[in-house]
């Protein structure tokens, strides 16, 4: 018999984002190879194509890299100053004994951050904050962690402007060419994300008074309960004392103004009929003469082919407008609000997190430092878009997107909207279980996905939000976000202790989502 003890095997990890896009990358890559010998529509990727594609994706989405440094950046000076832990500290000790009532605002505030900038992994700071608030009301830490998961993430469920999902989905189909009606995005954003907040509200709330009225009724094992009251005990009823400063107050208000400014800037105002924002602007237009030796000198001859022209043969002239003035709204980044997209947000949040710092009273090196800190958190998510739409970028260049939605089309020819609807979001929610970065999963399927709701003559918009419904509602229980299982970790909760109770939130979300989506397909046409 061995002396030596046995040892207790590791548990396996699971695979990062990284490592699944690049498996990913790897894999579409031996597919070109393979069908390559097959069809002459798809080209072979060689060794170049493989290692050049992270680099050319990230080239191919540097607008929205930036975006999301700027916004890293901004992110980690508001947390300096402390300012909204605080101010949502001082709402819980001024709703004095009335939590249940804090349940819906707070998940609606969660929610509509959730929507429009994807309040996701900035979650993380509250779940000790409120699970602690809510031990000493009488629940458990599990009903704080409720309110934070599931109000986040039905916002990001149902985005709107968010421009880590829909933002990123849109982007993707415009630079090819294929209009996006953001109207539709927005409208259908906000339905999905009000219903499914209800949903969510609804199972919070009756969980949260049934722990309320009998103790033993929470999921919570006993250890977790002991471990969370190690943690966040404290006696029932006692006031979390916080109290704003001045220089708070002014952070949380410009912290406000910067994503109240963005969504204006994102809405498309004059598709809607609103021309308020581009008052007193002015343009003129400018005739050229066009001539032979100007197409000529435009097209290469392998264009032209066997047409021959002579400087006599072509003239004509051809007029465009110039803008004189865009309008008063675009005193500061020469596009006004409504026109907005990645480059005029960058320049704003660059701008507010400046503002913010000397608001907050933050020094010079501060402001510099929590800015690179706030942007250096934000590396994994830039990386996750390059090689994500590197991905994107190899199956361009080798034909195989095309092949791919040939196939598709040829084997969708004939589903209704609903069974097409149906069909996509299912596909999606699989897939969101392998790439849980919506960013990421933007950037790989969009190119391939809103097409294909082109070909078949539906309304990519509706395919950008059953993309965002899908891929929301997977990472309200998927193992690979890290926000859901850093939270869970603050709050003491088993990650099996949570899927017990959300698994039945995400079906009913999942059902009425899907619901949603396919009477959106039937009822909003295919854009002009």
């Amino acid at each position: 018999m061995s002396d030596s003890t046995a040892q207790p095997k590791k548990k396996r990890e699971m695979l990062s984002s990284f490592s699944i896009i690049f498996i990913l990358l790897a894999v579409v890559a031996v597919i070109t190879v393979i069908l390559s010998g097959s069809t002459d529509a798809v080209t072979g990727a060689t060794l170049a194509d493989f290692v050049m594609a992270p680099v050319k994706g990230f080239g191919d989405a540097i607008d929205v890299c930036l975006f999301v440094i700027v916004l890293g950046g901004f992110l980690g000076i508001v947390n300096k100053t402390e300012a909204l832990t605080t101010g949502i500290n001082a709402l819980v000790r001024k709703m004095n004994g009335n939590e249940l009532k804090l349940i819906p605002i707070l998940m609606l505030l969660f929610a509509v951050l959730g929507s429009t900038y994807g309040f996701c992994e900035e979650t993380v700071g509250f779940y000790a904050l409120l699970s602690a608030t809510m031990m000493a009301a009488g629940y458990d830490s599990l009903t704080g962690a409720m309110m934070i998961l599931l109000g986040a993430g039905v916002g990001c469920l149902g985005s709107t402007v968010n421009p880590f999902a829909t933002g990123i989905a849109s982007s993707a189909l415009v630079d090819m060419g294929i209009a996006v009606d953001q109207a539709v995005v927005i409208g259908l954003g906000l339905v999905l994300m009000l219903v499914t907040w209800a949903i969510a509200v609804f199972f919070v709330l009756q969980y949260a008074k049934s722990v309320k009225a009998d103790p033993s009724r929470t999921l919570m094992s006993s250890s977790e309960l002991a471990s969370a009251e190690e943690s966040y005990g404290m006696g029932e009823g006692e006031a979390v004392k916080a109290e704003l400063t001045g220089k708070q107050k002014g952070v949380l208000v410009f912290f406000a103004a910067a994503f109240l400014v963005m969504i204006i800037g994102f809405v498309p105002w004059e598709d809607l009929g609103v021309d308020a924002f581009v008052a007193g602007s002015a343009s003129h237009d400018e005739t050229t003469e066009v001539t032979a030796a100007d197409i000529v000198e435009q097209y290469s001859s392998d264009k032209l082919g066997d047409l021959t022209l002579s400087p006599e043969s072509v003239t004509g002239e051809l007029s465009s407008s110039v803008t004189d003035n865009a309008g008063w709204s675009a005193f500061l980044t020469g596009t006004p609000l409504g026109q907005w997209y990645f480059a005029e947000s960058t320049t704003w949040f660059l701008l507010l997190a400046i503002i913010i710092g000397i608001v907050g009273g933050l020094s010079e090196h501060e402001i510099v430092n929590e800015f690179m800190a706030g942007a250096g958190d934000m590396m994994s998510v830039v990386l996750i878009i390059a090689v994500s739409r590197g991905v994107s970028v190899l199956m361009s260049s080798t034909g195989l997107s095309d092949y791919f939605l040939n196939a598709a089309a040829e084997g969708l020819s004939g589903t209704s909207g609903i069974v097409f609807t149906i069909g996509s979001y299912l596909l999606y929610f699989v897939l969101s279980f392998l790439i849980p970065s919506t960013s990421g999963m933007a950037t790989v399927s969009m190119p391939i996905m809103g097409p294909l709701a082109v070909k078949l003559g539906f309304n990519p918009a509706v395919m950008i939000m059953i993309f965002s419904a899908a891929s929301g509602a997977v990472n309200l229980i998927t193992p690979t976000n890290g926000a859901i299982m850093g939270g869970l970790a603050l709050s003491r909760i088993e990650y099996g202790t949570w899927v017990k109770f959300a698994i039945k939130v995400v079906a009913t979300i999942a059902v009425a989502s899907m619901v949603i989506l396919a009477i959106a397909m039937l009822a909003i046409p295919a854009a002009a």
